[in-house]
């Protein structure tokens, strides 16, 4: 809401919806970049978010194709914009962050809800969309086929919920749990058993989402971003104020966000040499090269690692 109050709302989403060509798309984006030097990870907000909301009206059938389709990729090849490079966690940081959300009492209920995240690489939506019949604690699988997204609707103040089937073939999949993931969905099912926490919601036509807040509300990415924000403050002040004098630099989380988790998954999966196109199945990726540039990166910083200290290998 914020995003589209701020920058769309008073220009672009003035436009009439059965109105827009992707001219009309590439002239605003060329708009915000060349006018109002907006940067390419607000760039990438803004158009996801016009992305989602043209989605939907082909979906429902006001138009045939999407008007964004491809253009934020094509304005970063014009503008030659480098790739931001999403940062994953260190296994250290890894641990850091779980174990604290283990052992806070106050934070322990986010504990199922994150590791979950980065047991699994699912996105956001895919994650906060689950249903409990969506997946199999005996078999241990999950069931991914639809996306649980949070847009403005037809000029409310307001966002409301909405649910999307996957944008490709590719997003429709199944994800093997591992134990610690099967472990937290039931750690989730007992924490709402204990706190007679239920869902209350149906959005269209699906309900009993597994991971609600403490009204029986769909959660989405806004929510669980600022409680990221919220546990790595708390951590590392604890960190800070238990550490002796002397320690120097202490490990500490950096600043991330729930895609951070899923970059994360990624980069494990490439640490253990997965099959890449076992990674591109679990990701849910339509391109592998998307989940190439992922291996690529890794492999690159492996490389570097497994080439230190052979110096003293050769003699020298």
């Amino acid at each position: 809401c914020y995003m589209y109050n701020n920058f769309i709302r008073k220009s672009f989403g003035r436009s009439r919806l059965l109105e827009v060509k992707k001219s009309d798309v590439r002239r605003f984006y060329n708009y915000l970049v060349d006018e109002k030097i907006m940067s390419v990870s607000t760039m990438d907000t803004v158009h996801n978010l016009l992305h989602q909301v043209f989605n939907l009206a082909v979906d429902d059938e006001y138009i045939r194709v999407n008007p964004t389709d491809r253009l934020l990729k094509e304005l970063k090849q014009t503008h030659n914009f480098q790739q931001e490079r999403r940062k994953a966690l260190t296994v250290k940081e890894q641990k850091l962050f779980l174990d604290f959300l283990k052992n806070s009492p106050i934070y322990n209920h986010w504990y199922p809800v994150f590791s979950i995240m980065l047991g699994t690489g699912m996105r956001v939506g895919e994650l906060t969309g689950l249903r409990w019949c969506d997946i199999d604690l005996d078999e241990g699988l999950i069931n991914v086929n639809h996306t649980l997204v949070y847009y403005n609707k037809g000029g409310s103040k307001h966002c409301h919920f909405a649910v999307n089937t996957p944008k490709t073939a590719a997003g429709t999949r199944t994800i093997p749990m591992m134990d610690f993931v099967r472990d937290a969905f039931l750690q989730e099912k007992q924490y709402q058993e204990d706190a007679e926490i239920r869902c209350v919601v149906i959005v269209d036509g699906y309900t009993d989402f597994i991971f609600i807040n403490r009204y029986g509300k769909t959660q989405h990415q806004g929510t669980l971003n600022k409680a990221i924000r919220r546990i790595v403050r708390d951590c590392n002040n604890e960190i800070l104020d238990n550490a002796p004098d002397d320690a120097e630099f202490p490990l500490l989380l950096p600043l991330f966000s729930c895609h951070s988790l899923r970059h994360t998954f990624a980069t494990r999966l490439c640490e253990q040499g997965i099959n890449i196109k076992v990674m591109q199945d679990v990701l849910g990726h339509k391109d592998i090269t998307t989940t190439m540039d992922i291996y690529v990166d890794v492999t690159q910083e492996l490389k570097q690692k497994e080439f230190e200290g052979l110096d003293s290998c050769f003699g020298q």
